[in-house]
């Protein structure tokens, strides 16, 4: 399943990437459960290693810190993607008309 994704993801983005930005990309592919596919992995244990050496924290915490700041930053960025922002510009759930909303959503059956 994430092998999937993160070839789609490479399909539409890596040429331009590379192309337009001279950059490279990397898709990091993440399920609502909490899984990750293979390049998120690599990056974790990328990023936990290199932790690791000057802070002195073992790797195993290194691993479990970004795992946990990764999935906090994916919940906060879902629920402002489904509630919105609190800014300024914030408009009551009293003011928006529900047969107005569009969630996305497709008919099941």
């Amino acid at each position: 399943m994430y092998l999937a994704h993160e070839n789609e993801k490479k399909r539409s983005y890596n040429a331009r990437v590379i192309k337009i930005e001279k950059g490279t990309f990397t898709p990091l592919v993440f399920s609502t459960t909490g899984g990750m596919g293979l390049e998120a992995q690599r990056l974790v244990k990328k990023l936990a290693q290199k932790m690791e050496t000057p802070t002195g924290q073992r790797y195993a915490e290194s691993v479990s810190y970004i795992r946990r700041r990764l999935r906090f930053e994916l919940l906060k960025t879902t629920v402002i993607a489904l509630r919105g922002d609190r800014g300024s510009k914030l408009r009551r759930l009293n003011e928006i008309e529900i047969e107005n909303l569009d969630l996305n959503l497709e008919p099941f059956g």
